[in-house]
Protein backbone atom coordinates (compact mmCIF):
# COMPACT_ATOMS: atom_id res chain seq x y z
CA UNK A 1 0.00 0.00 0.00
CA UNK A 2 1.38 3.76 -1.00
CA UNK A 3 0.06 6.12 0.97
CA UNK A 4 1.12 10.03 -0.10
CA UNK A 5 0.62 12.49 3.12
CA UNK A 6 0.43 16.02 2.90
CA UNK A 7 0.74 19.27 4.38
CA UNK A 8 -0.65 21.63 2.50
CA UNK A 9 -2.66 25.60 2.40
CA UNK A 10 -0.84 25.80 5.89
CA UNK A 11 2.94 27.08 7.20
CA UNK A 12 5.76 24.77 6.10
CA UNK A 13 4.12 22.57 3.26
CA UNK A 14 5.20 19.48 3.02
CA UNK A 15 4.77 15.77 1.20
CA UNK A 16 5.73 12.19 2.64
CA UNK A 17 5.25 9.23 1.32
CA UNK A 18 4.66 5.58 2.89
CA UNK A 19 4.95 2.28 1.41
CA UNK A 20 3.53 -0.94 3.48
CA UNK A 21 3.84 1.35 6.84
CA UNK A 22 7.59 2.12 5.81
CA UNK A 23 8.46 6.23 5.08
CA UNK A 24 10.32 6.20 2.26
CA UNK A 25 10.92 9.97 1.73
CA UNK A 26 9.51 13.34 3.42
CA UNK A 27 10.65 17.21 2.96
CA UNK A 28 9.29 20.78 2.97
CA UNK A 29 8.61 22.60 -0.40
CA UNK A 30 10.94 25.61 0.68
CA UNK A 31 13.67 23.36 0.56
CA UNK A 32 13.06 23.10 -3.58
CA UNK A 33 11.45 27.15 -4.44
CA UNK A 34 13.28 28.64 -2.11
CA UNK A 35 10.50 30.57 -0.13
CA UNK A 36 10.64 30.24 3.25
CA UNK A 37 7.80 28.49 5.24
CA UNK A 38 5.68 28.29 2.04
CA UNK A 39 2.26 27.54 2.31
CA UNK A 40 0.79 26.90 -0.82
CA UNK A 41 0.23 23.03 -2.40
CA UNK A 42 3.31 21.40 -2.37
CA UNK A 43 3.57 20.19 -6.23
CA UNK A 44 7.61 19.52 -5.94
CA UNK A 45 7.68 17.58 -2.75
CA UNK A 46 4.70 15.80 -4.26
CA UNK A 47 7.13 14.54 -7.01
CA UNK A 48 9.81 14.02 -5.55
CA UNK A 49 8.40 11.81 -3.51
CA UNK A 50 7.06 9.84 -6.05
CA UNK A 51 10.10 9.70 -7.88
CA UNK A 52 11.32 8.44 -4.67
CA UNK A 53 8.71 5.15 -4.91
CA UNK A 54 9.04 4.72 -8.14
CA UNK A 55 5.35 5.57 -8.49
CA UNK A 56 2.89 8.07 -10.53
CA UNK A 57 0.00 9.03 -8.60
CA UNK A 58 -2.00 6.37 -10.13
CA UNK A 59 -0.01 4.10 -7.91
CA UNK A 60 -0.90 5.96 -4.72
CA UNK A 61 -3.64 4.10 -2.33
CA UNK A 62 -4.42 6.86 -0.37
CA UNK A 63 -3.54 10.95 -0.09
CA UNK A 64 -3.54 11.96 3.14
CA UNK A 65 -3.93 15.47 4.19
CA UNK A 66 -3.61 16.83 7.53
CA UNK A 67 -6.57 18.82 7.90
CA UNK A 68 -10.15 18.00 8.04
CA UNK A 69 -12.94 20.91 7.26
CA UNK A 70 -15.81 18.77 8.78
CA UNK A 71 -13.69 18.42 12.14
CA UNK A 72 -15.33 20.50 15.09
CA UNK A 73 -17.81 22.11 12.75
CA UNK A 74 -20.67 22.09 15.74
CA UNK A 75 -18.48 24.29 18.07
CA UNK A 76 -17.38 26.53 14.95
CA UNK A 77 -21.40 26.93 14.11
CA UNK A 78 -22.13 27.80 17.81
CA UNK A 79 -19.08 29.98 18.11
CA UNK A 80 -20.73 32.06 15.20
CA UNK A 81 -24.18 32.24 16.64
CA UNK A 82 -23.25 33.31 20.04
CA UNK A 83 -19.91 35.56 20.15
CA UNK A 84 -21.41 36.86 16.72
CA UNK A 85 -17.47 38.06 15.64
CA UNK A 86 -17.17 40.22 12.46
CA UNK A 87 -17.77 39.66 8.71
CA UNK A 88 -14.35 39.90 8.27
CA UNK A 89 -13.58 36.42 10.88
CA UNK A 90 -16.01 34.58 8.89
CA UNK A 91 -14.63 35.26 5.12
CA UNK A 92 -11.58 34.00 6.60
CA UNK A 93 -12.83 30.74 8.14
CA UNK A 94 -14.61 30.48 4.51
CA UNK A 95 -10.97 31.16 2.23
CA UNK A 96 -9.78 28.43 4.29
CA UNK A 97 -12.06 26.13 3.88
CA UNK A 98 -11.91 26.55 0.18
CA UNK A 99 -8.33 26.14 0.43
CA UNK A 100 -8.16 22.83 1.62
CA UNK A 101 -11.13 21.71 0.01
CA UNK A 102 -9.53 23.14 -3.43
CA UNK A 103 -6.20 20.23 -2.94
CA UNK A 104 -8.11 17.84 -6.51
CA UNK A 105 -8.46 20.51 -8.28
CA UNK A 106 -4.66 21.55 -7.64
CA UNK A 107 -3.56 17.93 -8.53
CA UNK A 108 -5.11 18.07 -11.45
CA UNK A 109 -3.44 21.40 -12.68
CA UNK A 110 0.19 20.08 -11.83
CA UNK A 111 -0.17 15.95 -12.83
CA UNK A 112 -1.36 13.53 -15.01
CA UNK A 113 -3.11 10.63 -13.99
CA UNK A 114 -6.07 8.00 -14.83
CA UNK A 115 -7.80 7.05 -11.48
CA UNK A 116 -9.97 9.66 -9.60
CA UNK A 117 -8.98 11.22 -7.05
CA UNK A 118 -12.02 11.26 -5.05
CA UNK A 119 -11.67 8.23 -2.96
CA UNK A 120 -8.02 8.64 -2.44
CA UNK A 121 -8.11 12.12 -0.49
CA UNK A 122 -8.40 11.13 3.08
CA UNK A 123 -9.00 14.85 5.44
CA UNK A 124 -7.69 13.83 8.57
CA UNK A 125 -7.88 16.36 11.79
CA UNK A 126 -5.36 18.79 12.54
CA UNK A 127 -4.26 17.72 15.65
CA UNK A 128 -4.60 13.83 15.19
CA UNK A 129 -2.35 14.23 12.77
CA UNK A 130 0.16 16.19 14.91
CA UNK A 131 -0.37 13.32 17.47
CA UNK A 132 0.15 10.22 14.99
CA UNK A 133 3.43 12.23 13.92
CA UNK A 134 4.75 11.69 16.75
CA UNK A 135 3.21 8.28 18.35
CA UNK A 136 3.20 6.18 14.88
CA UNK A 137 7.29 6.60 14.65
CA UNK A 138 8.26 6.83 18.25
CA UNK A 139 8.58 2.82 18.33
CA UNK A 140 6.64 2.21 21.75
CA UNK A 141 3.88 0.17 22.53
CA UNK A 142 2.26 2.63 23.88
CA UNK A 143 2.62 6.52 25.23
CA UNK A 144 0.92 9.35 26.72
CA UNK A 145 0.56 12.46 23.80
CA UNK A 146 -0.06 15.66 23.50
CA UNK A 147 -0.32 18.17 20.76
CA UNK A 148 0.43 21.59 21.15
CA UNK A 149 0.46 25.11 18.78
CA UNK A 150 -1.57 27.84 17.24
CA UNK A 151 -4.89 26.92 15.36
CA UNK A 152 -5.73 23.93 13.13
CA UNK A 153 -9.15 23.04 12.70
CA UNK A 154 -10.49 24.84 15.41
CA UNK A 155 -8.44 23.39 17.76
CA UNK A 156 -5.02 24.39 19.16
CA UNK A 157 -4.77 21.54 21.72
CA UNK A 158 -5.14 17.85 22.02
CA UNK A 159 -4.18 15.46 25.17
CA UNK A 160 -4.49 12.05 24.62
CA UNK A 161 -3.79 8.14 24.84
CA UNK A 162 -1.88 6.04 22.63
CA UNK A 163 -2.41 2.01 22.74
CA UNK A 164 -0.34 -0.01 19.96
CA UNK A 165 -2.50 1.10 16.75
CA UNK A 166 -5.08 3.61 18.30
CA UNK A 167 -5.07 7.17 19.55
CA UNK A 168 -8.04 8.26 22.16
CA UNK A 169 -8.60 11.48 22.91
CA UNK A 170 -8.49 12.71 26.49
CA UNK A 171 -9.15 16.59 26.18
CA UNK A 172 -8.81 19.19 24.08
CA UNK A 173 -8.68 23.28 24.04
CA UNK A 174 -10.74 24.56 21.60
CA UNK A 175 -10.75 28.02 19.41
CA UNK A 176 -9.99 30.83 20.41
CA UNK A 177 -7.92 29.37 23.40
CA UNK A 178 -3.99 28.40 22.18
CA UNK A 179 -0.43 28.58 24.40
CA UNK A 180 0.89 28.87 20.34
CA UNK A 181 -1.08 32.49 19.89
CA UNK A 182 -0.26 33.54 23.16
CA UNK A 183 3.65 33.29 21.95
CA UNK A 184 3.10 34.81 18.69
CA UNK A 185 1.37 37.54 20.26
CA UNK A 186 4.00 38.53 22.47
CA UNK A 187 6.02 37.76 19.50
CA UNK A 188 4.94 40.55 17.86
CA UNK A 189 4.08 43.01 20.29
CA UNK A 190 8.58 42.80 20.71
CA UNK A 191 8.60 43.81 16.95
CA UNK A 192 9.01 40.26 15.06
CA UNK A 193 6.14 40.52 12.49
CA UNK A 194 7.24 37.81 10.49
CA UNK A 195 5.90 34.30 10.54
CA UNK A 196 8.08 31.83 12.57
CA UNK A 197 10.28 33.97 14.70
CA UNK A 198 8.81 33.08 17.96
CA UNK A 199 12.63 30.65 18.46
CA UNK A 200 13.84 34.18 18.18
CA UNK A 201 12.35 35.25 21.52
CA UNK A 202 13.07 31.91 22.77
CA UNK A 203 16.73 32.99 22.86
CA UNK A 204 16.16 36.57 24.24
CA UNK A 205 14.17 35.21 27.21
CA UNK A 206 17.69 33.61 28.96
CA UNK A 207 18.95 37.29 29.27
CA UNK A 208 15.82 38.60 31.07
CA UNK A 209 14.03 38.14 34.43
CA UNK A 210 10.46 36.85 34.42
CA UNK A 211 9.49 40.18 36.20
CA UNK A 212 6.36 40.13 34.47
CA UNK A 213 5.07 36.95 35.11
CA UNK A 214 1.85 38.01 37.34
CA UNK A 215 0.65 40.26 34.32
CA UNK A 216 0.81 36.91 32.24
CA UNK A 217 -0.58 35.15 34.32
CA UNK A 218 -3.70 37.67 33.72
CA UNK A 219 -3.46 36.43 30.14
CA UNK A 220 -2.86 32.95 30.26
CA UNK A 221 -5.26 31.36 33.17
CA UNK A 222 -4.40 27.72 34.43
CA UNK A 223 -8.17 26.36 35.01
CA UNK A 224 -8.65 23.55 37.84
CA UNK A 225 -9.62 21.01 34.71
CA UNK A 226 -5.58 21.18 33.93
CA UNK A 227 -5.84 22.91 30.45
CA UNK A 228 -6.04 26.60 29.88
CA UNK A 229 -7.67 29.95 28.75
CA UNK A 230 -6.83 32.86 27.48
CA UNK A 231 -8.19 36.27 28.71
CA UNK A 232 -9.16 37.23 25.56
CA UNK A 233 -9.30 41.53 26.38
CA UNK A 234 -5.22 40.90 25.05
CA UNK A 235 -6.04 39.23 21.67
CA UNK A 236 -8.09 40.23 18.34
CA UNK A 237 -8.25 36.79 16.41
CA UNK A 238 -11.16 35.61 18.12
CA UNK A 239 -13.09 38.78 16.92
CA UNK A 240 -11.45 39.64 13.84
CA UNK A 241 -10.28 36.26 12.74
CA UNK A 242 -6.74 35.12 12.62
CA UNK A 243 -5.89 36.72 9.07
CA UNK A 244 -3.32 34.45 7.69
CA UNK A 245 -2.56 35.65 3.88
CA UNK A 246 0.03 33.23 1.38
CA UNK A 247 1.17 36.21 -1.02
CA UNK A 248 3.60 34.32 -3.09
CA UNK A 249 3.79 31.45 -0.88
CA UNK A 250 5.27 32.64 2.37
CA UNK A 251 3.04 33.07 5.05
CA UNK A 252 2.19 36.02 6.52
CA UNK A 253 0.00 36.33 9.59
CA UNK A 254 -1.85 39.70 10.75
CA UNK A 255 -1.21 41.16 14.87
CA UNK A 256 -2.85 39.22 16.98
CA UNK A 257 -2.28 41.62 20.37
CA UNK A 258 -4.72 44.00 21.24
CA UNK A 259 -3.94 47.34 22.57
CA UNK A 260 -4.37 46.11 25.52
CA UNK A 261 -0.83 45.08 25.63
CA UNK A 262 0.73 48.78 25.71
CA UNK A 263 -1.64 49.45 28.58
CA UNK A 264 0.01 46.63 30.72
CA UNK A 265 3.48 46.96 29.19
CA UNK A 266 3.72 50.37 27.83
CA UNK A 267 4.16 51.64 24.09
CA UNK A 268 8.44 51.38 24.45
CA UNK A 269 9.19 47.29 24.64
CA UNK A 270 10.45 47.73 21.29
CA UNK A 271 12.79 50.18 21.70
CA UNK A 272 14.46 48.85 25.40
CA UNK A 273 16.08 45.76 24.96
CA UNK A 274 16.08 45.47 28.80
CA UNK A 275 13.01 45.27 28.64
CA UNK A 276 11.91 42.86 25.73
CA UNK A 277 14.79 40.47 27.46
CA UNK A 278 12.18 40.97 30.62
CA UNK A 279 8.80 40.54 28.77
CA UNK A 280 10.53 37.64 26.65
CA UNK A 281 11.76 35.82 29.93
CA UNK A 282 8.27 36.26 31.80
CA UNK A 283 6.38 35.08 28.29
CA UNK A 284 8.62 31.71 28.17
CA UNK A 285 7.94 31.53 31.94
CA UNK A 286 4.45 31.50 31.66
CA UNK A 287 4.68 28.82 29.00
CA UNK A 288 6.40 26.27 30.50
CA UNK A 289 4.05 26.54 33.73
CA UNK A 290 1.34 25.73 31.21
CA UNK A 291 2.80 23.14 29.48
CA UNK A 292 3.72 21.36 33.00
CA UNK A 293 0.20 22.36 34.09
CA UNK A 294 -0.96 20.27 31.01
CA UNK A 295 1.81 17.52 31.09
CA UNK A 296 1.01 16.60 34.91
CA UNK A 297 -3.15 16.41 34.38
CA UNK A 298 -1.93 14.20 31.26
CA UNK A 299 -0.01 12.07 33.11
CA UNK A 300 -2.71 11.71 35.77
CA UNK A 301 -5.03 10.87 32.88
CA UNK A 302 -2.81 8.03 31.65
CA UNK A 303 -0.55 6.99 33.97
CA UNK A 304 2.03 6.53 31.52
CA UNK A 305 5.90 7.65 32.44
CA UNK A 306 6.30 8.06 28.55
CA UNK A 307 5.13 10.95 26.65
CA UNK A 308 5.36 11.62 23.01
CA UNK A 309 4.94 15.69 22.21
CA UNK A 310 4.06 17.33 18.86
CA UNK A 311 2.81 20.53 17.37
CA UNK A 312 4.56 23.69 16.82
CA UNK A 313 5.06 24.52 20.14
CA UNK A 314 7.30 21.32 20.55
CA UNK A 315 9.62 23.31 18.90
CA UNK A 316 10.29 25.11 22.00
CA UNK A 317 13.63 23.33 23.10
CA UNK A 318 14.19 25.43 26.37
CA UNK A 319 10.80 24.10 27.99
CA UNK A 320 11.62 20.42 26.32
CA UNK A 321 14.63 20.54 28.26
CA UNK A 322 12.60 20.47 32.01
CA UNK A 323 9.69 18.23 31.04
CA UNK A 324 11.62 15.32 33.41
CA UNK A 325 12.42 17.86 35.85
CA UNK A 326 9.23 19.25 36.26
CA UNK A 327 6.69 16.32 35.28
CA UNK A 328 6.79 12.80 36.34
CA UNK A 329 7.59 11.73 32.24
CA UNK A 330 10.62 10.37 32.17
CA UNK A 331 11.23 9.46 28.06
CA UNK A 332 10.04 11.68 25.73
CA UNK A 333 10.07 11.64 21.82
CA UNK A 334 9.45 14.53 19.55
CA UNK A 335 10.22 13.62 15.79
CA UNK A 336 12.36 16.33 14.06
CA UNK A 337 9.32 18.31 12.17
CA UNK A 338 6.80 18.96 15.39
CA UNK A 339 4.89 21.54 13.59
CA UNK A 340 2.92 21.77 10.85
CA UNK A 341 5.38 20.24 8.05
CA UNK A 342 5.10 16.92 10.48
CA UNK A 343 1.58 16.76 9.54
CA UNK A 344 1.95 14.98 6.31
CA UNK A 345 3.56 11.67 8.03
CA UNK A 346 0.84 12.16 10.59
CA UNK A 347 -2.27 11.72 8.00
CA UNK A 348 -0.52 9.29 6.16
CA UNK A 349 0.08 6.64 9.22
CA UNK A 350 -3.77 7.51 10.39
CA UNK A 351 -4.43 6.52 7.05
CA UNK A 352 -2.28 3.36 6.99
CA UNK A 353 -3.36 2.35 10.51
CA UNK A 354 -7.02 2.87 9.27
CA UNK A 355 -6.43 0.86 5.47
CA UNK A 356 -3.21 -1.37 6.08
CA UNK A 357 -3.50 -5.13 6.68
CA UNK A 358 -0.35 -5.02 8.36
CA UNK A 359 -0.54 -1.77 10.59
CA UNK A 360 3.40 -1.96 11.18
CA UNK A 361 5.42 0.45 11.54
CA UNK A 362 8.64 1.62 12.36
CA UNK A 363 10.99 3.86 14.43
CA UNK A 364 12.20 7.42 13.18
CA UNK A 365 15.71 7.44 14.44
CA UNK A 366 16.91 9.31 12.29
CA UNK A 367 16.04 12.62 9.72
CA UNK A 368 17.34 12.53 6.80
CA UNK A 369 14.49 11.99 4.41
CA UNK A 370 15.03 14.89 2.02
CA UNK A 371 16.71 14.51 -0.89
CA UNK A 372 20.29 13.12 -1.68
CA UNK A 373 22.83 13.87 -4.64
CA UNK A 374 25.38 11.73 -5.87
CA UNK A 375 28.94 12.24 -6.07
CA UNK A 376 28.36 12.72 -10.03
CA UNK A 377 26.03 15.45 -9.56
CA UNK A 378 28.69 17.09 -7.02
CA UNK A 379 31.37 16.42 -10.21
CA UNK A 380 29.13 18.17 -12.39
CA UNK A 381 28.38 21.40 -10.31
CA UNK A 382 31.95 22.05 -9.65
CA UNK A 383 33.24 21.43 -13.37
CA UNK A 384 30.47 23.73 -14.16
CA UNK A 385 31.35 26.48 -11.82
CA UNK A 386 35.45 25.40 -12.39
CA UNK A 387 36.22 29.33 -13.76
CA UNK A 388 34.42 30.87 -10.49
CA UNK A 389 36.29 28.84 -8.43
CA UNK A 390 39.58 29.83 -10.26
CA UNK A 391 38.79 33.35 -9.83
CA UNK A 392 38.05 33.30 -6.29
CA UNK A 393 41.55 31.02 -5.77
CA UNK A 394 39.33 27.83 -4.21
CA UNK A 395 41.73 24.96 -3.80
CA UNK A 396 39.55 21.62 -4.65
CA UNK A 397 40.63 18.34 -3.32
CA UNK A 398 38.88 14.76 -3.77
CA UNK A 399 39.25 13.20 -0.62
CA UNK A 400 40.12 8.94 -0.94
CA UNK A 401 38.52 7.71 2.12
CA UNK A 402 36.34 9.00 5.15
CA UNK A 403 39.07 9.06 7.32
CA UNK A 404 41.14 11.35 5.11
CA UNK A 405 38.34 13.74 5.10
CA UNK A 406 37.14 13.78 8.42
CA UNK A 407 40.70 14.48 9.90
CA UNK A 408 41.48 17.01 7.63
CA UNK A 409 38.11 18.60 8.15
CA UNK A 410 39.00 18.62 11.74
CA UNK A 411 42.46 19.87 11.32
CA UNK A 412 40.81 23.04 9.68
CA UNK A 413 37.84 23.47 12.19
CA UNK A 414 40.54 23.43 15.06
CA UNK A 415 42.50 25.88 13.15
CA UNK A 416 39.16 28.53 13.36
CA UNK A 417 38.17 27.93 10.02
CA UNK A 418 34.09 27.87 9.38
CA UNK A 419 32.95 24.86 7.43
CA UNK A 420 30.34 23.99 4.80
CA UNK A 421 29.42 20.18 5.25
CA UNK A 422 26.84 18.89 3.09
CA UNK A 423 26.34 15.24 2.51
CA UNK A 424 23.95 12.35 1.97
CA UNK A 425 19.95 13.44 2.48
CA UNK A 426 18.94 16.28 3.45
CA UNK A 427 17.39 16.51 6.95
CA UNK A 428 13.32 16.50 7.53
CA UNK A 429 12.46 19.64 9.95
CA UNK A 430 13.79 22.94 10.52
CA UNK A 431 16.89 21.66 11.82
CA UNK A 432 20.53 21.12 10.18
CA UNK A 433 21.35 18.18 12.01
CA UNK A 434 25.02 17.16 10.39
CA UNK A 435 23.76 16.47 6.42
CA UNK A 436 23.27 20.73 5.42
CA UNK A 437 25.62 22.36 8.22
CA UNK A 438 27.83 24.67 8.75
CA UNK A 439 30.75 23.67 11.54
CA UNK A 440 32.64 25.47 13.72
CA UNK A 441 35.08 25.03 16.73
CA UNK A 442 32.74 25.48 19.84
CA UNK A 443 36.05 26.31 22.02
CA UNK A 444 36.72 29.88 20.69
CA UNK A 445 35.27 32.76 22.38
CA UNK A 446 34.60 34.95 19.34
CA UNK A 447 33.21 32.47 17.25
CA UNK A 448 29.68 33.66 17.54
CA UNK A 449 30.94 36.57 15.80
CA UNK A 450 33.07 35.73 13.70
CA UNK A 451 30.10 33.61 12.38
CA UNK A 452 27.80 36.53 12.17
CA UNK A 453 30.27 38.65 10.47
CA UNK A 454 31.19 35.71 8.18
CA UNK A 455 27.64 34.32 6.87
CA UNK A 456 24.78 34.10 9.13
CA UNK A 457 24.08 37.86 10.27
CA UNK A 458 21.49 37.42 12.50
CA UNK A 459 20.92 38.88 15.69
CA UNK A 460 23.74 38.46 18.52
CA UNK A 461 21.75 37.58 21.36
CA UNK A 462 21.03 34.09 19.56
CA UNK A 463 22.44 30.74 20.46
CA UNK A 464 24.03 28.49 18.17
CA UNK A 465 23.97 24.37 19.45
CA UNK A 466 26.60 21.78 20.11
CA UNK A 467 26.65 18.21 18.00
CA UNK A 468 28.00 16.07 20.29
CA UNK A 469 28.80 12.28 20.12
CA UNK A 470 26.28 10.69 21.84
CA UNK A 471 28.50 8.45 24.48
CA UNK A 472 30.44 11.59 25.61
CA UNK A 473 26.57 13.52 26.61
CA UNK A 474 27.25 12.51 30.48
CA UNK A 475 30.75 14.39 30.50
CA UNK A 476 29.61 17.40 29.59
CA UNK A 477 25.53 17.92 30.22
CA UNK A 478 23.90 17.27 33.57
CA UNK A 479 21.61 14.86 32.03
CA UNK A 480 22.15 12.38 29.88
CA UNK A 481 19.98 12.04 27.14
CA UNK A 482 19.31 11.02 23.70
CA UNK A 483 18.66 14.09 21.75
CA UNK A 484 19.34 13.22 17.87
CA UNK A 485 16.80 16.04 16.94
CA UNK A 486 18.16 19.01 18.63
CA UNK A 487 14.38 19.38 20.51
CA UNK A 488 16.05 20.29 23.80
CA UNK A 489 18.12 22.35 25.57
CA UNK A 490 19.80 21.09 28.94
CA UNK A 491 22.41 22.56 31.07
CA UNK A 492 25.87 22.26 30.34
CA UNK A 493 28.02 21.33 33.98
CA UNK A 494 29.44 24.27 35.19
CA UNK A 495 33.36 23.15 34.94
CA UNK A 496 32.99 23.05 30.97
CA UNK A 497 30.97 25.70 30.08
CA UNK A 498 34.33 27.37 29.82
CA UNK A 499 35.69 24.92 27.32
CA UNK A 500 32.90 25.40 24.60
CA UNK A 501 31.68 28.91 25.19
CA UNK A 502 30.53 29.58 21.33
CA UNK A 503 28.20 26.75 22.27
CA UNK A 504 27.20 28.01 25.45
CA UNK A 505 24.26 30.11 25.91
CA UNK A 506 24.40 33.18 28.39
CA UNK A 507 22.36 30.68 30.93
CA UNK A 508 24.65 28.56 31.23
CA UNK A 509 22.56 26.06 28.45
CA UNK A 510 23.31 24.87 25.24
CA UNK A 511 20.38 22.78 22.63
CA UNK A 512 22.16 20.06 22.44
CA UNK A 513 22.18 17.22 19.31
CA UNK A 514 23.55 14.05 20.21
CA UNK A 515 25.13 12.07 17.59
CA UNK A 516 25.30 7.92 17.41
CA UNK A 517 27.82 5.88 14.97
CA UNK A 518 24.80 3.96 13.62
CA UNK A 519 22.67 6.99 12.51
CA UNK A 520 24.57 9.16 11.00
CA UNK A 521 28.63 7.09 10.55
CA UNK A 522 29.91 10.24 8.76
CA UNK A 523 29.21 12.94 10.88
CA UNK A 524 30.01 10.88 14.28
CA UNK A 525 33.51 10.10 12.58
CA UNK A 526 33.78 13.92 12.10
CA UNK A 527 33.35 14.50 16.09
CA UNK A 528 35.80 11.56 17.10
CA UNK A 529 38.69 12.88 14.63
CA UNK A 530 37.74 16.59 16.07
CA UNK A 531 38.28 14.78 19.39
CA UNK A 532 41.01 12.82 18.30
CA UNK A 533 43.08 16.84 17.29
CA UNK A 534 41.14 18.27 20.30
CA UNK A 535 40.33 16.60 23.34
CA UNK A 536 36.21 17.97 22.73
CA UNK A 537 33.99 15.97 21.24
CA UNK A 538 31.68 18.53 20.23
CA UNK A 539 31.18 20.86 17.40
CA UNK A 540 29.29 24.07 16.40
CA UNK A 541 26.49 23.06 14.24
CA UNK A 542 24.14 25.56 12.33
CA UNK A 543 22.25 25.50 9.32
CA UNK A 544 23.62 25.38 5.97
CA UNK A 545 22.01 28.75 4.52
CA UNK A 546 22.66 32.84 4.87
CA UNK A 547 18.73 34.30 5.77
CA UNK A 548 17.37 31.42 3.41
CA UNK A 549 15.78 27.97 3.58
CA UNK A 550 18.37 25.39 4.53
CA UNK A 551 20.16 24.72 1.15
CA UNK A 552 18.95 21.60 -0.73
CA UNK A 553 21.70 21.00 -3.83
CA UNK A 554 25.21 21.01 -4.14
CA UNK A 555 24.51 24.10 -6.28
CA UNK A 556 22.98 25.62 -3.99
CA UNK A 557 25.48 25.05 -1.32
CA UNK A 558 28.37 26.12 -3.84
CA UNK A 559 26.64 29.50 -4.23
CA UNK A 560 26.46 29.92 -0.36
CA UNK A 561 30.38 29.28 0.03
CA UNK A 562 31.19 31.53 -2.90
CA UNK A 563 28.98 34.53 -1.87
CA UNK A 564 29.99 34.19 2.12
CA UNK A 565 33.17 34.39 3.98
CA UNK A 566 32.96 30.68 4.57
CA UNK A 567 36.43 28.94 4.30
CA UNK A 568 36.06 25.80 3.39
CA UNK A 569 32.92 23.87 1.41
CA UNK A 570 32.94 20.09 1.89
CA UNK A 571 30.49 18.33 -0.64
CA UNK A 572 30.38 14.40 -0.27
CA UNK A 573 34.37 13.67 -0.78
CA UNK A 574 34.91 17.04 -2.52
CA UNK A 575 37.11 19.37 -0.17
CA UNK A 576 37.18 22.96 -1.54
CA UNK A 577 39.13 25.88 0.10
CA UNK A 578 39.37 29.55 -0.30
CA UNK A 579 43.24 30.76 -0.35
CA UNK A 580 44.69 33.69 0.48
CA UNK A 581 46.45 35.28 -2.80
CA UNK A 582 49.40 34.20 -3.34
CA UNK A 583 49.01 31.01 -1.11
CA UNK A 584 49.99 27.65 -2.78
Amino acid sequence: MIILGLNSHHADSSACILKDGKLLAAVEEERFNRIKHWAGFPALSIQHCLDVAGCTLDDVDYIALNRDPKANIFKKIKYILQKKPNLKFILNRLRNRKDVLSVPELFEKHFEFKTPLDKKIQFIEHHLSHLASSYYVSGFDSAALLSVDGLGDFSSTKLAIGEKDSINTLASVHFPHSLGLFYTAMTQFLGYMHYGEEYKVMGLSSYGNPIYLKEMKDIVRLTDDGLFELNLDYFLHHSEGMVMSYEGGSPDIGRVFSDKWYEVFGSDAKDNLEKQQDIAASCQKMYEEALFHLLNKLHAYTKNDTLCLSGGCGYNSVANGKICQNTPFRNIYIQPASGDSGGAIGAAYVVHKKHAADKSTFLMNHAYWGPEYSEEDVSEVINRNKSELEQNNVQIVNCRTNDELCEKVAKHIASGCVIGWYQGHSEWGPRALGNRSILADPRRTDMKELLNAKIKRRESYRPFAPSIKRESVEDYFQFDNDVPFMQQVFPIKEDKRESIPAVTHVDGSGRLQTVSKANNALYWNLLDSFEKETGVPILLNTSFNENEPIGCTPGEALDCFLRTRMDVLVLGHYYLRKRERGTS
